[in-house]
C-alpha cells in the first residue's frame, strides 16, 4: 500500500469509501509550504478545478490513506490522471505521529479561474466531513465562486 493525501473532494470519508473500498483512512494533517487553488477552468464541467501549489506561507489540510494498487489504479481514473488532467507528485505531510512521505494529485493546468458556489459548497462539506479546522472550512466557504445559476 502507498500513502495517498486528499485535499478536495476526496477529503470526505464516505466519498474515498466508495471510490477506494480497501483503502483505509490513516490520519490527518497538513501539507505545509502548499496552497489550495484552482485552474484548469476549461476542463471544469462548471468551473476551475482544485489543486494545490508550492507556497512557503501557506499550509492545505489533508486526509491521509493507505490505498491498494488496486484502488490507486481506481482513483487514477476517478482523478484523470490517467489522460494526464492531474499527475501525482510525492510530499510531505505533517502529523500528529511526524512527517509522512505521500503522494497527490496535481492539476496540469496554469493557475487561474473561479469555481463554481455548487464545487466549492462540496469542498467545504467534504473537508467539514474530514474534521477540518472550522476556520479552515470557513475559510473555504468565503473563497470567491462564480455561480452557475444551478
Amino acid at each position: 500500500m502507498t500513502l495517498y493525501a486528499a485535499y478536495g473532494t476526496n477529503l470526505d470519508p464516505l466519498r474515498m469509501a466508495e471510490r477506494c473500498p480497501h483503502s483505509p483512512l490513516r490520519t490527518t494533517g497538513w501539507l505545509e509550504g502548499w496552497r489550495l487553488t484552482f485552474g484548469g477552468e476549461e476542463h471544469g464541467w462548471d468551473g476551475a478545478l482544485a489543486t494545490i501549489v508550492q507556497d512557503p506561507f501557506e499550509q492545505v489540510f489533508v486526509a491521509v490513506y493507505d490505498v491498494t494498487p488496486e484502488d490507486e489504479k481506481s482513483l487514477d481514473g476517478w482523478e484523470s490522471a490517467d489522460t494526464g488532467l492531474f499527475r501525482k507528485t510525492k510530499v510531505r505531510v505533517s502529523t500528529l505521529t511526524g512527517e509522512q512521505l505521500v503522494w497527490v494529485y496535481v492539476l496540469d493546468a496554469h493557475e487561474g479561474g473561479l469555481p463554481s458556489a455548487s464545487y466549492l459548497g462540496v469542498l467545504a462539506n467534504a473537508a467539514e466531513a474530514a474534521d477540518a479546522p472550522d476556520d479552515y472550512v470557513g475559510a473555504l466557504r468565503r473563497r470567491a465562486c462564480r455561480s452557475t445559476g444551478l
